[in-house]
C-alpha cells in the first residue's frame, strides 16, 4: 500500500505583501532544496493543501506549478505532485553524459530506444563529411538519472566503430568508443532551445510543450575523422550547462 501523501508544515502571513501562493511556493522549495523533502516524496494534493492552509483552490494550484516549473516537482496524472531528484548541471567538456553524471553522485541508467544501420543520406554525408552511401548507425537513448528521464540522444556514427545496442545499455557512447581505441580528441557544439513536441514531452516526462534544450556537437578522432554526430535534447527543468570562463 503506497505511502499517504505528505503534508508539510507551512506558516503563512496573510498580512505580507508577498502572494500567499509565492509563500507557500517558496516554503516548500526550501524544504525540497535543504534535503528535508526528498526526491520521491508524493506531496498532498492541491484540494487538500487549500482545505489544510486555508486558502483557495487556485492558490494552491499555482504554488504546487511553480514548484514545478523550476523543476523542483513533476506532476501527473494518477501520480500526484512527486519532489523531483536535484537539477543536474553539466560541465562543457567532450566526455560522455552517463560519466558525467555518475562523477557526480546520480544513479544513472540507459534505454537504447533505436539501433540501426543504413546507408547515408546526402544530407548525413555532409555531416558525417563522408560519401552518400556510406554505412552509418543511428542510435537513439533515452538517460535517466535517479530514476527520471532527463535527456534523449540521437547519434550517427560511422557502422565500422559502432558499439553494440547492449554495450549502450551500459556504458557511455564516447567511452565505449575510447574502449576500442576510437578517441573524440575536439568538437564544435552548439547550444540551442525549443519547444518538446508530444513525443519528446512524453518520453521526458514532461508536459506538452515543455521547454527542452539542445546540442549539436560534431566529435573529430585526431585523423580528423568525423566520429559522431550528435543531436541531443535536456529537460530544461531538470538540466543546465555550465562552462569555466578565464582571464586574458
Amino acid at each position: 500500500m503506497p505511502a499517504a501523501p505528505y503534508q508539510p508544515e507551512i506558516v503563512i502571513s496573510r498580512d505580507s505583501a508577498e502572494p500567499l501562493h509565492v509563500q507557500i511556493s517558496d516554503a516548500l522549495a526550501t524544504m525540497i532544496l535543504n534535503g528535508e523533502l526528498a526526491p520521491g516524496t508524493r506531496l498532498e494534493n492541491e484540494v487538500s493543501m487549500a482545505q489544510r492552509l486555508e486558502v483557495s483552490r487556485p492558490t494552491a494550484r499555482q504554488a504546487l506549478q511553480f514548484l514545478a516549473d523550476r523543476g523542483l516537482v513533476s506532476r501527473r496524472r494518477g501520480a500526484g505532485t512527486v519532489v523531483t531528484s536535484p537539477h543536474v548541471r553539466r560541465p562543457m567538456q567532450l566526455s560522455s553524459l552517463l560519466s558525467d553524471l555518475t562523477k557526480a553522485g546520480h544513479k544513472v541508467s540507459t534505454k537504447v530506444m533505436a539501433h540501426n544501420t543504413h546507408h547515408a543520406t546526402e544530407e548525413e554525408a555532409q555531416h558525417l563529411e563522408t560519401e552518400p552511401g556510406t554505412p552509418l548507425t543511428f542510435i537513439q537513448r533515452l538517460r535517466f538519472a535517479d530514476d527520471e528521464p532527463i535527456a534523449l540522444l540521437s547519434n550517427l556514427i560511422p557502422s565500422d566503430i559502432a558499439p553494440s545496442r547492449e554495450d549502450l545499455e551500459e556504458r557511455g557512447l564516447y567511452d565505449m568508443l575510447r574502449a576500442s581505441g576510437v578517441v573524440p580528441v575536439t568538437a564544435t557544439q552548439s547550444i540551442g532551445a525549443r519547444n518538446a513536441t508530444s513525443r519528446e514531452a512524453e518520453a521526458l516526462n514532461e508536459r506538452p510543450n515543455a521547454a527542452l534544450l539542445t546540442a549539436t556537437r560534431i566529435a573529430y578522432d585526431a585523423e580528423g575523422r568525423v566520429i559522431d554526430y550528435g543531436t541531443h535534447i535536456y529537460r530544461a527543468s531538470r538540466y543546465s550547462f555550465e562552462t569555466k570562463f578565464f582571464a586574458d
